[in-house]
């Protein structure tokens, strides 16, 4: 399950983990102009862990999902 909420500056996307066992934390993922950040309770130290991923980060990652293992570089498309 997930939820998706647009506030003034961001859009703000929470994965509520539905698994059987081994179940995780809630993951809330908040898409900023710059920038997306990930944040997720640690709660063996009952701590919010945050990652925060530039565009480019997220672009290389979201191509990442659907390629071989391997090393890659994107590069822009050029017209012609």
């Amino acid at each position: 399950m997930f939820t998706i909420e647009h506030d003034f500056d961001a859009t703000v996307i929470t994965l509520v983990d539905e698994g059987s066992t081994h179940l995780q934390e809630d993951l809330t993922i908040q898409a900023f102009e710059d920038c997306v950040t990930i944040e997720q309770l640690d709660a063996r130290k009952d701590e919010v862990q945050k990652i925060t991923l530039s565009l480019t980060q997220l672009r290389d990652l979201a191509a990442a999902l659907d390629l071989p293992e391997g090393v890659y570089q994107l590069r822009p498309q050029t017209q012609g």
